[in-house]
């Protein structure tokens, strides 16, 4: 279209009057067609291709401001206004806008004239009515987006008129059209604004609050030209009663209009900004907001006064805000967050809480107003629970003086609940529930309670770095004094005491407040970087709470606690406090911070559970005496001395005595006091641990009762119980249930109901009835005998369905057991990483293996829970990163030599053992481990042990020289062990291990590889699966730098030919295979060749590859025949990247359809081509020359150009033509030599011939290499590579002889 308007403005004689036109012409095209491309983008729905056309057109047309672009731009633009899909209309509208902001001289007139010609109204089709609506609305918008409109009088004035008439069309486009002009009126001046005023706004009262549209108009003009609106509509009065209706309907109508888009309209916002203005606030919030929308029943007006209700707490008063926070709007919702429950229903607490923080932070210097807003939305409560959750986040946005209040609120409301400030509320479910006690004064109380203490934490943890360290204190004393300790008599020395209940405090409220205050010990507790867990002073938060309890203690005339002390639980305080004092002497050391940490905790259970508790602090100050009086050792050796004092077995006792608690405040002590005494751990400590573990030990051995919330935990230090719970008969019959995966429970019923027992019962209390065979019977029975048969029935019935119902329950009681159990593994499972993790070079880690092990197979066989999951996870990263892939290990193994190696030994033929291969894998990479430690350490022992074998005539040469020599790692041993494992991989056919283990063994150790590499090499020549897997094994072997290091120069070299004489040999049945075994097998072994001939070049070794050649072009033929079957592909790219190693290239393919090679007995009419057609002189190739004709010296046509020698360039295969036959296929000729003539033999090295100079043409010799392949220098490389690519040595005659003694014997330059 473009190109066709520029050819109409140009008149003939222009177009001849210029001699460069056509040229301009054809560029105008060019620009044409990029230019055009930018209107299609522009209406695409990605935004980013809008945008970036946009720019593009403006900076297309910033060149040609002046050129017939513009026009065909505009044009266009107003055209797509109007365009029949809805979302190009905006485009167009943007893009439109962008190009008049862009181009200031573009008349806005001119261009709404445009518009309103293009789609008049009163012209246009009553089917295109909608479309020239849409394009006049989108045409003034983008007039108004432009930023020009409101400085240009008489477009403004114009497009006026035009949404006025546009806004009689409400079908098609609702109120869009006064939106639009309100919001261009907004932006114009007041003078502006008063000229236009008595057009768009009549004055009618009813037409003003008709619609959201014309409201907000009225309210612009209030707010910009009172005088003016005053003048023309009088003083109107919109919250009087008269108008409280209508304004209820307008605002219910701007509800409905932001439905989707779920924001606060803005005439809501500019009502409530009036009605501050005029005092009025109020009558509009009760009388619009409360009892007209909110008592409407429809929800897009109760979100609006929800969102109304935040956007509000910024510009009320404290008084105002009391009016606000206590009304039916907050009420309303409370029960709007305590009922949209399900996932898909709307939640307004999110917006409510960004509504609440936008206060809060832009407040800051008014304290008073955030505690009031904080704490009217904490008092909106459900029966006394509120609605507010215990984490908001929006505290920290308090002030410190609002925080403060905040929490000093909290303290009061749980002493003296005040139930009549709350602003509470029953759901209609719970309104329709009959039960009176839900609804007495105790119950709402024990709710706020319990919701207060656990908010009282939560500020803590979400502000405990930032909170002041008295505030912290006091929720902290607070929280211990309310959870142990009771109230007798009022002191001033205890500010808690003076503090009175108004109601009770119930059981399960201190219980609250128990789990409160270990849940803040937690975050107290948190280990940061800058020790939040201590206060100013040095000290732990947990030491100030013990020194605050023992105050309480010594107040026994005002303070008790909720459980009394026994005098024996008074002496087990007062000792720990004489621990404590003990500890602070050795305040330098680690160890005695962690001893203190773990003291502390269990003081503070003596508080909860006295008497579990008194027993276990007895045992661990008698720990922490001897520990800390003994001396420091000098070694890692006494670790495990059979002397070493029992108190770290009977701390590891209590350490997993206290695991069983689900506290994780209680696991993260075990693991920093388990972490300081690791060192000096015991065999027998250990053993302690893995019993846990292993669930197989014997059941004499003593272990932890595992116990959950519902159960009383009893922590019984030394004295424990065992730790399953279960026999032998028991944990068979769970992983009978395991192995089964359990059945339906129709199936359980069914089978339960069938058994014989059962059976036998039903017959017997039957009797005739049932069991008889004559039907008389039946009819004989009376009345009396039948209901005594149906008692019967229903009785024996319901003593099947108790049973029943018994065995079921007892099933479950086992799963939770387990359940247990599996969960108490997961924690001890911190106590082994700690040590592999602190510890990886004590003796003991080497006991971890198959402990770990065990679990983890036990784990793979049945992890269909959650918990077993998390227990295959946990263990198998402890075993493969923490352990296997440890940089330290045990460098002192002392006596455990012969042991390791027996324990790799066992491994080994355990993973070959395993019914997978992960499993399978973990056992392998144990032996690795085993492994590195046997041979990282250095024994005496061990060499004069291979010393011995020596002088009792074993072979030398198979003994360990060097580094190995001074090793424990006795080589012969592991080299028959894991040559076992080889030969299984290599023979069996479901074999678990895999190439990839056997790949890490040899590069971590390649002293032991050097020992199995002639297992490889002998299977490379056996069966199809053992020939395979040993090739893939070899090819990754043969590249490994390590293995190299391990060989010498001859040794090497020797490997090498055996290897290529293995493969030599394999290749001789090359193109024979007919399975797919066989194929891979073929495929194998030339990936294997080609490795080889990497390996050859990096090592520039010398071998003789005459026979592999013959091999290979001999099975050339038999390749060509299955060339086109399945999987060939890749068998021929290997084939040939061998023979292009070897000199031979690979030919080329002819196009199909070519025409075959005229034979010698043609004649040469024949031979020219047949005219088909009509061929173009444009299409036909340029100097193109026939080489099918070329014929060669004897007659006889030169091969096809798929069958040429590699390419030397035009000029030198014209020169060669006439002189050498081509090669055909890359093959020998399939004649022999003629009788008498002198060739070379094959055995025989032909003579190194030099490199010629560039411009002297390199003869082509007829044969393959004579002299063996040579890579030791890049000259004879390359004389290698110039032989080899020479064609075949079997053409016979004089003339070939002499070009072979040219090639191969010419003279040094």
């Amino acid at each position: 279209m473009g190109s066709r308007e520029l050819a109409e403005r140009m008149s003939p004689g222009e177009a001849t009057q210029s001699g460069a036109r056509p040229a301009d012409r054809h560029g105008l095209l060019k620009h044409s067609r990029e230019f055009l491309d930018f209107f299609w983008d522009i209406a695409k729905p990605e935004q980013e291709t809008r945008l970036a056309a946009t720019e593009k057109l403006l900076e297309y047309l910033r060149g040609r401001p002046k050129g017939s672009e513009m026009k065909y731009a505009l044009k266009r633009l107003i055209t797509g206004l109007g365009v029949a899909r809805e979302t190009a209309r905006p485009c167009y509208s943007l893009a439109l806008a962008q190009l008049l902001q862009s181009f200031e001289d573009l008349p806005l007139c001119s261009i709404l004239q445009q518009i309103q010609e293009k789609y008049d109204l009163h012209q246009v089709k009553k089917t295109m009515l909608r479309p020239a609506l849409f394009a006049n609305l989108f045409g003034v918008l983008a007039l108004f987006q432009s930023g020009r409109l409101v400085k240009d009088q008489e477009a403004l004035m114009k497009s006026v008129k035009l949404l006025q008439a546009l806004a009689q069309y409400q079908n098609h486009l609702q109120e869009q059209p006064r939106k639009a002009l309100v919001d261009i009126l907004s932006e114009v001046s007041v003078a502006t604004l008063q000229e236009i005023l008595p057009e768009v706004l009549k004055a009618d009262l009813n037409t003003i609050l008709s619609s959201p549209e014309q409201l907000e108009l009225f309210l612009l003009a209030q707010q910009k030209v009172p005088s003016k609106l005053k003048k023309l509509v009088g003083s109107v009065n919109l919250f009087s009663n008269e108008n409280v209706p209508r304004l209820v309907n307008v605002l219910k109508m701007a509800a409905s209009s932001v439905k989707k888009d779920r924001k606060l309209p803005a005439i809501a916002l500019d009502l409530l900004r009036l009605a501050l203005k005029e005092d009025k606030f109020p009558q509009f919030w009760k009388e619009v907001v409360e009892q007209g929308l909110l008592k409407m029943q429809f929800w897009p007006a109760s979100y609006l006064c929800f969102r109304l209700l935040g956007a509000a707490l910024p510009l009320l008063t404290k008084e105002q805000l009391q009016l606000v926070l206590r009304g039916d709007v907050i009420r309303h919702y409370g029960e709007h967050v305590c009922t949209a429950k399900l996932p898909k229903q709307f939640k307004f607490a999110p917006e409510m809480e960004d509504y609440v923080g936008t206060f809060l932070e832009g407040c800051q210097d008014d304290p008073e107003r955030q505690l009031a807003v904080l704490a009217a939305f904490s008092s909106v409560t459900n029966q006394g629970l509120p609605v507010a959750p215990t984490f908001w986040r929006v505290v920290r946005f308090l002030s410190p003086l609002a925080l403060q209040g905040y929490v000093a609120w909290l303290r009061d409301m749980f002493l003296q609940p005040d139930l009549d400030s709350l602003v509470d509320f029953s759901t209609n479910n719970q309104k329709k529930a009959q039960d009176a006690s839900l609804h007495v004064p105790e119950r709402a109380v024990s709710r706020l309670r319990k919701w207060i203490i656990f908010r009282l934490v939560s500020i803590v943890d979400s502000l405990h770095l930032e909170m002041e360290e008295a505030l912290t204190a006091q929720v902290a004393r607070f929280c211990l004094f309310h959870a142990f300790f009771v109230t007798k008599k009022p002191t001033s020395q205890i500010p808690e005491t003076k503090q009175p209940f108004s109601f009770p405090l119930e059981s399960q409220a201190r219980e609250a407040a128990s789990s409160a205050f270990f849940s803040l010990l937690q975050t107290l507790s948190t280990q940061l970087k800058q020790a939040p867990d201590q206060t100013r002073g040095g000290q732990p938060w947990t030491y100030h709470l013990v020194q605050f309890a023992d105050l309480l203690l010594n107040h026994s005339h005002n303070v008790t606690t909720v459980t009394p002390f026994s005098a024996q639980q008074r002496q087990a305080w007062d000792r720990m406090l004489q621990t404590l004092k003990e500890l602070e002497a050795h305040s330098s050391e680690a160890r005695a911070a962690a001893f203190q940490h773990l003291l502390l905790l269990v003081g503070i259970h003596l508080l909860k559970s006295p008497a579990e508790s008194c027993d276990l602090l007895g045992d661990i100050q008698t720990c922490i005496r001897k520990s800390l009086g003994e001396k420091p050792r000098r070694s890692r050796t006494k670790a495990i001395d059979p002397q070493e004092p029992p108190w770290v077995e009977v701390l590891v006792e209590i350490l997993l005595a206290l695991l069983t608690q689900p506290s994780h405040l209680m696991r993260q002590m075990a693991r920093s006091v388990f972490g300081h005494i690791c060192s000096h751990l015991t065999p027998r400590a250990l053993q302690l641990i893995l019993d846990v573990l292993n669930p197989e030990t014997s059941e004499d051995e003593d272990h932890v009762v595992v116990t959950d919330d519902s159960d009383e935990r009893r922590l019984k230090g030394a004295e424990v119980l065992p730790a399953w719970g279960v026999g032998q008969s028991e944990r068979s019959r769970e992983d009978e249930e395991e192995m089964r995966g359990g059945g339906s429970e129709e199936e359980e019923r069914d089978g339960d109901c069938l058994d014989q027992g059962f059976r036998e019962q039903l017959m017997s209390v039957a009797g005739k009835a049932l069991g008889g065979e004559d039907s008389e019977d039946e009819e004989e029975l009376g009345d009396e005998a039948m209901m005594a048969l149906d008692q019967s029935l229903a009785s024996l019935f319901a003593e099947q369905k108790l049973r029943v119902q018994a065995r079921r329950d007892e099933k479950n009681k086992l799963q939770k057991e387990k359940a247990l159990r599996r969960d108490f593994q997961i924690r001890v499972l911190d106590l082994v990483e700690v040590l592999v993790t602190k510890q990886p070079e004590n003796a003991l880690v080497l006991e971890l293996l198959e402990p770990l092990l065990s679990i983890i197979r036990r784990s793979l066989r049945s992890s269909s829970s959650k918990q077993e999951q998390d227990l295959l996870h946990k263990t198998a990263r402890i075993f493969t990163h923490h352990l296997c892939r440890a940089r330290r290990y045990c460098h002192d193994l002392g006596e455990r030599a012969e042991a390791l190696h027996a324990q790799v030994e066992r491994l080994v033929q355990q993973a070959g053992r395993q019914p997978d291969s992960p499993t399978a894998l973990y056992h392998f990479n144990a032996s690795l481990y085993l492994l590195r430690v046997l041979k990282g350490n250095t024994a005496e022992g061990c060499v004069r042990e291979t010393r011995e074998k020596q002088k009792a005539g074993t072979d030398p040469s198979t003994m360990p020289t060097g580094p190995q020599a001074a090793s424990c790692l006795d080589l012969n041993l592991v080299t028959r062990v894991y040559s076992s494992a080889l030969s299984s991989f290599l023979t069996k056919r479901n074999s678990p291990l895999t190439v990839p283990m056997f790949l890490s063994l040899f590069s971590r150790h390649p002293l032991l590889c050097k020992s199995l590499l002639p297992i490889l090499v002998q299977h490379v020549t056996g069966p199809v699966r053992p020939r395979h897997q040993a090739c893939l094994l070899l090819q990754k072997t043969l590249s490994m730098r390590e293995v190299r290091s391990c060989f010498e120069d001859p040794e090497w070299k020797q490997l090498m030919g055996q290897v290529l004489a293995k493969v030599t040999e394999n290749l001789r049945v090359l193109g024979e295979a007919q399975t797919k075994a066989e194929h891979q097998q073929a495929l194998s072994s030339l990936e294997l060749l080609n490795v080889l001939f990497r390996t050859c070049k990096q090592e520039k070794l010398t071998l003789d590859l005459t026979v592999l050649l013959g091999v290979l072009q001999g099975q050339q033929q038999s390749l060509q025949q299955g060339a086109h079957s399945t999987g060939s592909s890749r068998l021929h790219d290997l084939y040939w990247q061998a023979m292009k190693t070897l000199g031979v290239q690979r030919p080329k393919l002819e196009k199909k359809g070519a025409k075959e090679v005229p034979s010698a007995t043609q004649s040469p009419i024949s031979k020219k081509r047949k005219k088909k057609g009509f061929l173009p002189e444009t299409k036909k190739r340029k100097k193109r020359k026939s080489e099918d004709g070329t014929l060669a010296e004897d007659g006889t046509p030169a091969a096809t150009g798929g069958s040429q020698p590699p390419s030397m360039g035009r000029k030198k295969r014209k020169r060669t033509k006439a002189k050498v036959p081509a090669q055909a296929n890359g093959t020998p000729a399939a004649k022999s030599p003629a009788p008498g003539t002198p060739t070379l033999s094959p055995s025989t090295p032909a003579k190194s011939p030099e490199l010629q100079k560039k411009n002297q043409k390199p003869s082509q010799v007829n044969g393959a290499p004579r002299s063996p392949w040579n890579l030791q220098a890049k000259s004879t490389l390359r004389r290698l590579s110039l032989v080899i690519r020479s064609p075949s040595l079997l053409q016979s005659g004089a003339k070939k002889k002499k070009t072979l003694r040219f090639t191969i014997s010419s003279p040094k330059k």
